[in-house]
């Protein structure tokens, strides 16, 4: 039976079914090259390198890291480094490429001296080494973690022509593994009168952040693996909080203490920093969860088109209230949207792959992606983000990206 490939949305948006449709490889003129098996390439004329202890990228793929890297005026690690986004595929971001966010540097734990107390409003005040954490039953959990500040740059008069990864690239999905944080204080014991809990990290900046009792008791972690191995420093080796879906900073690397208490702590972290000033001067606080999102990643800016033809228009999705229900992409600036495909691994608060194909017919374009969440929510507008807010206020921005793709392939950054 032949298969209807006309486009679905304007400007050349295909059914999200395109690349499951028989023959279609053929239909949109994909080729790839092959060299003659008469000539054999100089890696096959002698044996390879020996084995090593621990694999390294090839040397060909040494531009994907972790780009741009900024660090505070007079500081060394006190800043953010930035996942490459428009240069990775799946949902889940390799250690070495997870975004960075510091406030003191990477402090140098001693494993064996480190411990984990948990205090306050507890029956039984405890501490616990590694090795003791180690004894307990472990869970893991393939989930994103997010910068507050991750996209604040669209807030931006103008729009800041930089990669995709050096925009949004403050999110990163990863395997976490650890310790259920309920069991931990349930063997503690919470009073009645403990409600929140002051989570408190072991680098200089002492970094810390106040948690309600529910959510510690629900789905945090005291993360000790990512992506199977033992935390990096730059992540919180030895032990980190985990708290799936909410906003990164409350995740507190290299966690030292849990003290329960009856009230937020209103430390400088949630007051003077990762709150939201209104334009009426009030500042909104304690805004956990992480807004429905979605970015396309390719074509992004910092990749560039070739000629005319069929194209996978591939980014990502998430939402700290679940998992995605839908993403759909335009290519004509929001005119009209066709519903992408998403990847078969649809996890909750994790990392959801979209794909769309579009015929792009070598003319201006401006594509953007829009995603919904379980809970039905729908990705915002920029205008609608922006509304209400107080200038240079940042944090929390979940709105639609657009990328403009030129005549000559180039792509950049736009407000539509």
């Amino acid at each position: 039976m032949a298969h209807d490939k006309s486009p679905v949305a304007g400007n050349g948006l295909f059914d999200r079914r395109f690349f499951l449709k028989a023959g279609v490889a053929g239909s949109a003129t994909l080729m790839s090259a092959a060299a003659s098996p008469a000539e054999r390439p100089a890696w096959m004329r002698a044996p390879g390198a020996p084995m090593s202890p621990s694999g390294e990228p090839s040397e060909h793929e040494a531009h994907v890291q972790r780009r741009p890297i900024g660090s505070h005026p007079g500081t060394t690690g006190t800043g953010a480094a930035r996942t490459p986004l428009e240069l990775l595929d799946g949902v889940i971001t390799p250690s070495r490429l997870h975004f960075e966010r510091h406030h003191s540097g990477i402090p140098a734990i001693d494993p064996d001296e480190h411990r984990l107390v948990i205090h306050g409003l507890v029956d039984r005040p405890l501490s616990f080494s590694l090795e003791a954490l180690s004894r307990y039953q472990h869970v893991s959990r393939i989930q994103f973690l997010e910068c507050t500040g991750n996209s604040g740059a669209s807030i931006a008069p103008e729009p800041v022509q930089a990669s995709c990864g050096a925009i949004h690239g403050l999110v990163s999905a990863s395997e976490w593994g650890g310790v259920p944080l309920s069991v931990l204080l349930q063997e503690a014991g919470i009073k009645a009168s403990g409600k929140w809990i002051i989570a408190a990290g072991a680098d200089a900046a002492a970094m810390s952040r106040s948690v309600p009792v529910e959510k510690a008791l629900d789905d945090a972690i005291v993360a000790l693996y990512q992506n199977g191995e033992r935390l990096r420093p730059s992540n919180g080796y030895p032990m980190r909080l985990f708290l799936p879906g909410w906003e990164g900073n409350m995740s507190v690397k290299w966690l030292r203490t849990l003290k329960v208490v009856d009230q937020p702590a209103m430390t400088k972290d949630e007051t003077s920093k990762y709150s939201d000033l209104q334009a009426d001067g009030v500042a909104r606080l304690f805004t956990f969860p992480i807004g429905v999102k979605s970015v396309i990643t390719s074509p992004s800016p910092g990749l560039t088109m070739g000629e005319a033809g069929i194209y996978q228009v591939s980014g990502i999705a998430w939402s700290g209230a679940g998992r995605i229900r839908r993403v759909e992409v335009s290519a004509d600036g929001g005119k009209s949207w066709a519903d992408a495909a998403l990847d078969e691994h649809i996890m909750s608060k994790c990392l959801t792959r979209f794909r769309s194909a579009w015929r792009w017919d070598g003319s201006p374009a401006v594509i953007l992606s829009r995603a919904t969440d379980e809970a039905g929510n729908v990705q915002p507008t920029r205008d609608a983000v922006l509304e209400g807010r107080a200038n240079g206020a940042f944090y929390h921005y979940n709105g639609i990206q657009a990328w403009r793709v030129g005549a000559d392939g180039e792509i950049s950054n736009v407000y539509a």
